[in-house]
């Protein structure tokens, strides 16, 4: 749709009644100048609620199930007491009731059965954001401004991968234009759930991490919008980790290669799935601070005319690094290898980093600490007749690692730029335990000890000239003194 622009608004952005209210007018304000859809999340912590929920009722812990539901209850009725005039509260109310009435049926069924069906739990977790959507379309039709919330699953058409599906584009384009543009088309502003959809057949699904960002762009991409505009808490996507970095910097401008690198590596940026439909139409996202929506953000876009090398230095420290070798030279390493990549793929565990070793033919992989007993059970059955026999000695965890990636566009062109980084890193006495990096060089990946994962980031962070920057010093020639720098 010619000028579309699509907003996406976090769980800290509809957190409260307060944070609606901010994140409405923020939508108000531009469907004054053209046409918006509103995307958003569930209310803060709300999601970890439900799941805990069905939790109870899995294990048949009726006690916590029943306290779960009443704070669910009281947080939503609150906000909607906090939110709307009193005339619109009873009709409010009882469409809450009747919603969380729906979870309260599908916790029953697993109480009942002392299980949690994978497609039941998509339809649960999703209450999140009906919810939201209720109380942000409420208050916007009690200010006057016609909306509707729409819940994603009359829209986004996926596979049936409960808990991690992927769209059906064709099909959404599809049910998009029919559920929505008629909305738009009267100047209507339609609230949308994140992080659910549905299969052809009207199975409720779920879109797995980062799902309401990814709902986001799935609706931009199918309605052919002009932007997508990402609202969370923070100003942007910065340099490196503000709470490691005191110097790290808002950067005005990335690629989406760039920004799903970082994402990858554990920056709080779009997730990787969340590109993948704006890069074919070249969509532009920003990624803005709705608690401070004067400030510009960051704009990421196809490619952009920055200087190449290191742009950003992402680092994630709840990793866990998980190490096989085989027991003797007789053993085929390389397929031990795909074997436990197959095994790792299969249990739906996120491979960080891969290292091997030639000549031993041992390997190594980074995984989330998370997913670590989820991936280490898919091995030891994938393996378990090599294990037995001592083809395979056995498998080494090494909890006590830390993951830094440098990002950026053009550093194949920087000769010296990886031994730079690693000279960087040695400087401050950190140990390196495993390298790697892509044909593409856009990312140099380290795995280093955890208790030096701090220093390394910040040394990394220096010597690519990364940050914000004093003034540098004027001499008498009138020449400024060059900061030395990864982008040299």
């Amino acid at each position: 749709m010619n000028g579309l622009l699509v907003m996406k608004f976090g769980g800290t952005s509809v957190g409260s009644a307060e944070r609606m209210r901010a994140s409405a007018r923020l939508a108000v304000e531009e469907s004054r100048k053209r046409p918006v859809a509103v995307v958003v999340s569930a209310m803060s912590k709300i999601t970890d609620l439900l799941l805990g929920t069905m939790r109870h009722a899995e294990a048949g812990d009726r006690t916590g199930m029943e306290s779960n539901l009443a704070a669910l209850r009281e947080r939503h009725q609150q906000t909607c007491r906090d939110l709307l005039p009193h005339e619109r509260q009873p009709e409010a109310m009882k469409k809450i009731g009747r919603l969380i009435d729906e979870f309260e049926r599908i916790v029953n069924g697993m109480a009942m059965l002392n299980e949690r069906p994978p497609r039941s739990v998509d339809e649960g977790v999703a209450l999140g954001e009906r919810l939201s959507a209720l109380l942000v379309s409420e208050h916007l039709l009690a200010e006057g401004v016609d909306a509707e919330a729409v819940n994603a699953w009359e829209v986004v058409v996926t596979d049936a991968v409960f808990g991690n599906a992927s769209p059906l584009m064709e099909p959404t384009r599809v049910k998009a234009q029919t559920r929505l543009q008629p909305l738009l088309d009267r100047g209507a502003i339609p609230i949308i759930t994140g992080f659910n959809g549905a299969t052809a057949d009207g199975r409720p699904t779920t879109l797995g991490r980062g799902g309401s960002d990814f709902s986001a762009s799935i609706v931009a991409a199918a309605l052919d919008a002009a932007e997508l505009w990402i609202w969370t808490d923070v100003d942007g996507i910065m340099s490196a980790d503000p709470r490691l970095v005191h110097d790290a910097e808002v950067m005005d401008e990335i690629t989406y290669a760039e920004a799903a690198e970082l994402a990858y590596n554990g920056a709080k940026v779009l997730h990787p799935r969340t590109l993948a439909p704006l890069a074919e139409k070249k969509i532009p996202v920003w990624s803005k601070n709705s608690f401070a929506p004067e400030k510009p953000g960051t704009k990421i876009v196809p490619s952009t005319k920055a200087e190449g090398g290191v742009r950003a230095v992402a680092s994630m420290g709840n990793v866990a690094l998980v190490s096989l070798e085989p027991a003797s030279a007789e053993v085929n390493g390389t397929l031990a290898m795909a074997r436990s990549l197959e095994a790792i793929a299969r249990a739906d565990v996120e491979v960080l980093v891969v290292s091997s070793s030639s000549y031993r033919q041992s390997f190594c992989f980074l995984v989330r600490s998370e997913e670590l007993d989820r991936a280490v059970q898919s091995l030891e059955s994938a393996l378990a007749l090599e294990l037995a026999h001592g083809y395979l000695r056995p498998i080494s965890v090494d909890n006590n690692v830390g993951l830094l990636a440098a990002v950026g566009e053009g550093m194949q062109g920087k000769p010296g730029l990886a031994g730079r980084i690693f000279t960087a890193i040695s400087r401050v006495q950190v140990n390196i335990i495993a390298i790697a990096q892509g044909s593409s060089e856009l990312t140099i990946a380290v795995v280093v000890r955890r208790d030096g994962l701090e220093k390394a980031v910040r040394a990394v962070h220096a010597e690519c000239g990364l940050g914000r920057r004093p003034p540098a010093p004027v001499f008498p020639s009138g020449l400024l003194t060059p900061r030395p720098g990864c982008r040299e």
